[in-house]
Order: C-alpha cells, then sequence, then structure tokens
C-alpha cells in the first residue's frame, strides 16, 4: 500500500484519511493547527500519524486538503521538502456565489502550485468533483484527475482505485482547468434539486 500525507485537518481531510485507513495505507497528517490534525488522526485511527506542518512529508502522495486561497501559499511554505513528492491538488475555486471559478484557462490552482512546485515535483488534481459526504461513504465512486506526468498519473490512478474508486485520466496539467468547471456543475446540479447524495460519473453506452 502507500504512504500518503495530507495537509490540511478540515471536512476533506477527514474523507480522504478515513478512506485511505481504511483501505490499508498509512496516512500522516499536517496541518498548521497541530491539536486539531490530532484529534483528526485519533478519529481516523489506525496508526495515523501526525507531522509538522512545513516538514518533510513522509508519504509518498501529499494531497493538499487546504481551501484554494491558500494552496499555492503552502505548497511555497513547503519548498524543497515537496521534492520529487507526487502532489495531490483537490481544490475548488469557487466564485462567492458558486457560478463559476475565479482562475482562468492556464491558471488553474493545479497550474500555480505547479509555477513553484520544487524540482521533481508533480502535481494532479483529484477529488475535487467528488462530493465530502459521498467520499465519506466509501462507495464505488468514479474519480476523475488530470495533472502533470505519465507516471505521477498512473501512480494517482493506483491510489483512487485501491480506495475503491475508478479512475478516469482526463489528461494533463492544461485539463485540470475543466475539472474546476467539473466541480461547479457537480454542485450546481446537487442546488437546483439533484441533492447532496450524487456523483458525476462516465457510462459506456
Amino acid at each position: 500500500m502507500t504512504a500518503i500525507t495530507i495537509i490540511g485537518s478540515g471536512n476533506m481531510a477527514a474523507a480522504i484519511g478515513t478512506r485511505a485507513a481504511k483501505h490499508g495505507h498509512t496516512v500522516e497528517l499536517m496541518g498548521r493547527d497541530r491539536a486539531k490534525a490530532e484529534a483528526l488522526a485519533a478519529e481516523i485511527g489506525n496508526g495515523t500519524t501526525v507531522g509538522t506542518f512545513g516538514a518533510q512529508p513522509a508519504g509518498e502522495i501529499v494531497i493538499v486538503a487546504v481551501l484554494y486561497a491558500s494552496a499555492v501559499e503552502v505548497v511555497a511554505q513547503y519548498g524543497d521538502a515537496l521534492a520529487g513528492k507526487i502532489l495531490v491538488d483537490i481544490t475548488n475555486p469557487f466564485n462567492a456565489d458558486v457560478s463559476g471559478v475565479v482562475t482562468t484557462a492556464g491558471t488553474s490552482i493545479s497550474q500555480q502550485i505547479a509555477a513553484i512546485a520544487p524540482e521533481g515535483a508533480h502535481v494532479v488534481k483529484a477529488f475535487n468533483s467528488i462530493l465530502r459526504g459521498v467520499l465519506a461513504e466509501d462507495k464505488p465512486v468514479d474519480a476523475f484527475f488530470a495533472g502533470d506526468g505519465t507516471e505521477a498519473r498512473a501512480r494517482v490512478a493506483a491510489f483512487l482505485q485501491s480506495l475503491g474508486m475508478r479512475p478516469l485520466d482526463a489528461g494533463g496539467l492544461e485539463l485540470t482547468y475543466a475539472l474546476e468547471w467539473a466541480g461547479v456543475l457537480l454542485v450546481g446540479v446537487a442546488n437546483n434539486g439533484a441533492g447532496f447524495d450524487i456523483a458525476l460519473g462516465a457510462k459506456v453506452l
């Protein structure tokens, strides 16, 4: 199984960490508020540990589970500690009324992270088109992802599959902007009658 580090200790960190630990992965949490991270680690259980925020993560895959407005700053703060890591960006840069995103083509949050990430790091966007409650239910679900580097995407695909998801590779780093709009689509459909127990998926006809 894979060693993963999750930067953040909010709801998505809890959902991803719990699902990963349940499926046999080694989980490390890192948060600015160490007490909050320790409380979440105790909640997740299964040997989940807490690292020092800003130090070198133990995980091969590092999930950046913070709000979009601070994601680039956080990666910059870690600097060379993230060299050689696969960075998974889960953010949705929604505008104020969730009718669109604040990024533009070529400047997705993933692309902004990639621009300042250290040498050897690869950025993949995933989890942003899955609602937290659906993720926490641990049911089979399609997981769209895109990012930098064929090998990095393959490793993220294997990780997603190990969580009981069907990984769907959307392509390179430029497609991460489309995934940000997929998050808008999902929330829009949920808000307009479908409810928040739905998931985006692809079906062969």
